[in-house]
């Protein structure tokens, strides 16, 4: 079922069920009350990221609360998103572009991994847990990825399980065509490594391409930014063998 976007979502992180009422924070009761202006028996769509979406009524117990009550499940939970996104951290407001297109083209797991380039770093993730939701909000998204601490590549190599395949995106490669490397993987539970603005170092590379769980694909003739890439990389994907096939 498609994504109502004639009307508000909001996220909540409370059950969702016939009849359970939720009471809006404060944030929430800011943007129902003042900027968006909505009065006593106006609509919105909640999701929780696992309860599926609901179209909800407000009530106002007093002029400074909000009662949002469930009243009827406008679209069940998806099962959840597979595909494992690991991406070195970019600059500020880049970045945030990436984790919002990342929600979009249906990462389940958004891992920032610290590289020998990387420029960018994590100092707030609950800001970027709050940019993963805000994004589902606005694109109709209904499963929210998880968001995991940053780890160092090495480590993260060092650990990685064998059954997971990491497609990574090689600026490298003497190739030009990702789709005939994409179509001779057998797995299905996938994880996708983009580098940072720098590249990925002569180091980094030589490792990847020393790992049997590891791939790497071209993305066409051009050099791309980073977060160029990162679209670039999630929709060839997706649409050779992930959730779009």
């Amino acid at each position: 079922m498609r994504a109502n976007f004639r009307m508000q979502r909001l996220f909540v992180d409370a059950p969702l069920s016939a009849g359970a009422a939720i009471e809006a924070n404060a944030d929430q009761f800011n943007y129902l009350a003042n900027v968006l202006r909505m009065g006593d028996g106006a609509e919105i769509l909640l999701f929780n990221g696992r309860d599926g979406e609901w179209k909800a009524s407000l009530s106002f117990p007093t002029r400074k609360r909000i009662q949002l009550t469930a009243t009827e499940q406008t679209r069940p939970q998806p099962a959840p998103c597979d595909l494992h996104y690991l991406f070195a951290p970019l600059k500020i407001g880049r970045m945030d572009y990436l984790v919002q297109k990342a929600v979009e083209m249906g990462a389940g797991l958004l891992q920032p991994v610290m590289t020998q380039h990387v420029q960018g770093k994590i100092t707030n993730l609950d800001k970027l847990r709050a940019n993963v939701v805000e994004a589902a909000e606005q694109c109709g998204v209904l499963g929210i990825p998880d968001v995991a601490e940053p780890v160092r590549l090495s480590d993260l190599l060092d650990h990685w399980p064998s059954e997971r395949r990491i497609i990574y995106c090689d600026e490298g490669d003497a190739g030009q065509n990702p789709l005939p490397v994409l179509a001779a993987i057998q797995e299905r539970h996938l994880a996708l490594l983009v580098g940072p603005e720098g590249g990925f170092s002569e180091d980094e590379r030589a490792r990847l391409r020393s790992l049997d769980f590891v791939t790497a694909i071209p993305l066409g003739p051009r050099i791309l930014r980073a977060d160029t890439a990162a679209v670039a990389a999630l929709a060839v994907v997706q649409a050779a063998i992930g959730d779009w096939t």
